[in-house]
């Protein structure tokens, strides 16, 4: 299981597993850009017959927690493929695009940047879309914001959404049918990764100047920071690809021109986000390899006073090995001077190897 994958099961199990299959599916009518509340205890095939009653009827779907009731619903309801299901049962999976009848599934991940740890949090989508109907499920249990789904939900039947989660604020692009719902899914995802960039960036340049400070702690603040780096690299990499094929697909499909221009916008965004992941990476792989040459630079310092005091040290310790081996025939053993000249002889060498050793700018 890679660190990605590790940390979405963690979140996951925080947030807990859900046993009722109503009590967190939020549900949204939307009749010609009039979005408006489904009635209480709506079932899946209940929305899905909105959708299709008329072709300005679109039925959002929203599951904060799906568990297995959740999706057997769904599947009963939308009559779904069981390879699409059991992708939707076991989650984990790679963003990708993929068509099953009349079912469109996307698997994207949103990212949430948590400075305190400077980790990317990534929360798994998977988005289904037919004539009429999108359903949308938190395999994460987290809203594109970081919301807990729960909260996320709560917030919705109370109308208490902040202005930058209101998904259906715009009657116009609804009015395009349930690929603008899509739409505004992929565009909220995609700016997303805006702050999360803007984040990493911000922890790029702290570590600049950590590496020309001499902080010894910031080789490890590297490795961490790339791995987030990469992360995000790859979440923009596949996202991209995703977005590609399904422009491709609007050019096969009968789809509104309007909204393969913003679909564009999307796609012109996101390859923006993902060309600034890569050249995060670049640029963290440079600082390394200048941090690993300042390290060495560093321990060559060292090695030179080490080698220069060692050096110092030798003299004395060999004049003074010299006059203690004690041979019968050693004249200045028994000089009256000897003691203060042989002194004199170790402090003359120490201090004439300093002088050199600090005019070469060893010390």
């Amino acid at each position: 299981m890679s660190r990605v994958q590790r940390r979405a099961a963690n979140a996951r199990a925080a947030y807990g597993t859900h046993q009722s299959s109503h009590a967190s599916m939020a549900v949204r009518y939307i009749d010609d850009g009039t979005v408006e509340s489904a009635p209480e205890g709506t079932s899946a095939a209940d929305a899905l017959a909105f959708g299709q009653s008329g072709p300005q009827r679109i039925a959002l779907s929203l599951y904060p927690t799906p568990d297995e009731a959740d999706i057997q619903e769904l599947t009963e309801a939308w009559d779904l493929h069981p390879v699409l299901v059991e992708d939707l049962v076991h989650a984990r999976q790679r963003p990708k695009l993929e068509r099953y009848g009349e079912v469109l599934l996307l698997v994207v991940r949103s990212a949430l940047y948590l400075d305190e740890t400077e980790e990317v949090e990534l929360s798994e989508f998977h988005i289904l879309v037919r004539k009429g109907a999108v359903a949308v499920l938190c395999q994460d249990h987290r809203w594109i914001d970081g919301t807990d789904g729960e909260g996320f939900v709560e917030s919705i039947r109370n109308g208490r959404l902040r202005k930058d989660q209101l998904l259906l604020k715009d009657p116009e692009l609804l009015r395009l049918g349930a690929e603008a719902v899509l739409y505004r899914i992929l565009d909220e995802i995609v700016d997303g990764y805006v702050p999360v960039l803007h984040g990493l960036g911000i922890d790029k340049e702290q570590i600049e100047r950590q590496v020309f400070s001499g902080d010894a702690a910031v080789t490890e603040r590297i490795y961490r920071l790339s791995q987030e780096v990469i992360d995000m690299q790859h979440a923009t990499a596949s996202l991209l690809e995703v977005v590609q094929s399904l422009d491709d697909g609007f050019k096969k499909y009968p789809v509104p021109d309007e909204l393969e221009t913003y679909l564009q916008d999307v796609t012109d965004h996101l390859t923006r986000a993902h060309s600034q992941a890569v050249e995060y990476r670049d640029a963290l792989s440079q600082i390394l390899n200048v941090n690993s040459t300042l390290v060495a630079q560093r321990q060559n310092e060292d090695m030179k006073k080490i080698s220069g005091w060692a050096a110092i040290l030798f003299a004395p310790t060999l004049i003074a090995a010299i006059y203690g081996m004690n041979f019968d025939n050693m004249p200045e053993l028994h000089w009256s001077f000897g003691y203060p000249v042989a002194v004199c002889l170790m402090l003359g060498f120490a201090a004439a190897l300093y002088g050199v050793f600090k005019w070469r700018k060893w010390f």
